[in-house]
């Protein structure tokens, strides 16, 4: 790449898309305006101190509920661990109340976060452990087992909190959730973790100590966000609070027009661990004062509508196949959508039929953002005022400039597709002792390659088009192939095998496997109790085809793209 034609290019970028800025959006936000986010977070908690937080299983912590237990937290991580300011710490939970008590007591000790999805195999948690040198990990009980295998072979790890689903609920309740999840529904598996620590033992002894406060720094990590970038093992993104305090900012300016702070209800049924739910639910609908409605198990549309039901819920988040699966259950449409001022649709490209029908049962547009965990995320939305579905992501929010660029990293003329470009306040530092990765996706003076191809029209609306990549989108969820291919060519009777993506009306898309059989015998049942073994349920094949070679290139590389044209 031509990287000094390419910067003399960027640096005369014209941001078309102003003139299409809702009323009152500035072109520019402060992103110094905050220290840290627990300044942001203590902010709101004086502020709506006696209002409704965070909700789970019928039981509501208020703000000041919520400061509190982040005080004692932190002040066990910092006196009884011993945990410095930039200590690695992991949370591997679902949405559940532990999961913002931890992370904004984890941030007010200084840690950064290590965000970690539970449904991760041993394998999976041990790289990601080892990669980012954690110290300490608090995981649902229900995951246990999984850091029972990963503990020993992660050396920096040194302390193990567990919690168990009804922690923080009241005693009657918890107990019963107990029972059903381990004596009828068998889904806590056994684990046996001596050192392990229990959360409500943590809560108890941080009663009794003080918590010292930490001098932080909007430079400071708070982050490390594990994603595989546009292709590769995963990497950590490097957010620090300014990173994100940048997107709390630029998605206040965007939608202060309709929203009205401290009375804000969201269904959060995206899991908090993900980039999109982290910053757009967990932390904006807290800076704002609003109530946030913990969804445990998104899966469960039933269960999710009936808790919706108990809501005038104002916002919802979500990707297109969480929207997709509530419209197809006849029961959505007995929701109260009045109040509904928000619905917002990233992490996956938002289908127009699910627009449509989206915005024909609940009245509200379905606005389409985009972003990655490289951003923060935010890149580009929506206007709060779009009348329908316009199938393109949207516009640059505040103090963000966008470029298409060819091969050679040279602008295009409006209207022609190329690579997108991304600089601004949100985009990550870098790739988490990573120099060779990190150069690879940023060009000069902070510009980060995206590795979508889109197209910016006259108004400046941006429209995708396709990734450069072969990164896999499985609900809202990357799946990179080279990962996936690695896993599975360790299964004895496996001699070749190429991943690919292919169009799924559920997902998005599902990961299908194409296999040269070393062993003649090999079945497609084998292959997938394998593959369960060693991976995520999602990134595992949903079909797998037998062939007698794989197409390759003169050199040898596996050309996806034939596999893919041929599914």
């Amino acid at each position: 790449m031509q990287l000094k034609e390419c910067q003399k290019e960027q640096a005369t970028v014209e941001k078309v898309w102003l003139k299409s800025y809702p009323p009152g959006v500035p072109a520019e936000i402060n992103p110094d305006t905050y220290q840290s986010l627990i300044e942001v977070f203590d902010i709101s908690c004086e502020q709506y101190r006696d209002r409704p937080a965070f909700y789970s299983f019928g039981t509501t912590f208020t703000y000041g509920q919520m400061q509190e237990c982040s005080q004692l937290i932190a002040a066990y991580l910092q006196q009884q661990l011993k945990l410095k300011k930039g200590d690695r710490i992991a949370i591997m939970l679902p949405n559940i109340l532990q999961y913002p008590m931890v992370m904004f007591g984890a941030l007010r000790a200084g840690l950064v976060v290590i965000n970690v999805n539970p449904l991760y195999t041993a394998d999976e948690l041990t790289f990601q452990l080892n990669n980012a040198g954690a110290t300490a990990i608090v995981a649902l009980e229900n995951f246990a087992s999984t850091v029972e295998k990963t503990a020993p072979q992660v050396a920096s790890l040194k302390h193990i909190i567990i919690t168990r689903i009804g922690d923080a609920l009241p005693r009657a309740k918890a107990w019963m959730m107990q029972f059903a999840l381990k004596y009828l529904q068998r889904r806590i598996p056994k684990w046996t973790i001596p050192q392990a620590i229990s959360f409500k033992d943590m809560l108890a002894q941080g009663k009794q100590l003080s918590f010292v406060r930490v001098p932080l720094i909007n430079t400071d990590i708070a982050f490390l966000q594990y994603t595989g970038g546009t292709t590769g093992v995963p990497k950590g993104a490097i957010l620090t609070h300014r990173n994100i305090i940048s997107n709390l900012m630029q998605a206040e300016a965007w939608f202060k027009s309709i929203l009205e702070f401290g009375q804000e209800i969201i269904i959060t049924a995206l899991p908090l661990y993900h980039i999109f739910s982290l910053t757009a639910n967990g932390l904006f609908f807290t800076k704002i004062g609003g109530l946030n409605v913990l969804i445990a198990n998104p899966r469960d549309i039933p269960h999710m509508i009936k808790e919706m039901k108990q809501f005038k819920f104002t916002a919802i988040t979500g990707v297109n196949t969480l929207f997709n699966g509530l419209l197809k259950n006849p029961d959505f449409k007995t929701v109260d959508f009045s109040h509904l001022r928000l619905a917002l649709g990233g992490g996956m490209a938002v289908q127009k039929v699910v627009a449509e029908k989206w915005q024909a049962v609940t009245k509200a547009p379905l606005l389409e953002a985009y972003g990655l965990t490289e951003t923060s995320p935010c890149v580009t939305i929506n206007p709060p005022d779009l009348r329908a579905y316009n199938g393109t992501i949207g516009l640059p929010v505040s103090s963000t400039d966008v470029c298409i660029l060819d091969d050679d990293g040279k602008e295009v003329p409006i209207g022609q597709s190329g690579e997108l470009a991304v600089k601004g306040p949100q985009v990550m530092s870098g790739y988490w002792q990573n120099p060779v990765e990190t150069e690879k996706v940023f060009i000069r003076d902070g510009w980060l390659l995206t590795g979508d191809i889109a197209s910016i029209n006259e108004e400046g609306y941006v429209r995708l088009l396709e990734r450069k990549k072969d990164m896999i989108l499985v609900s809202g969820f990357n799946v990179y192939p080279n990962e996936v291919e690695d896993a599975l060519a360790k299964m004895p009777g496996i001699r070749e095998i190429a991943i690919v993506g292919v169009p799924d009306d559920h997902s998005g898309e599902i990961v299908k496997a194409f296999i040269v059989k070393e062993n003649p015998h090999l079945t497609v049942a084998e292959v997938i109790e394998y593959a369960h073994a060693h991976l995520t349920p999602y990134k595992v094949p949903k079909q797998i085809e037998f062939c007698q070679e794989l197409p390759k290139t003169n050199v040898g590389k596996i050309l996806r793209r034939v596999l893919r044209n041929t599914s």
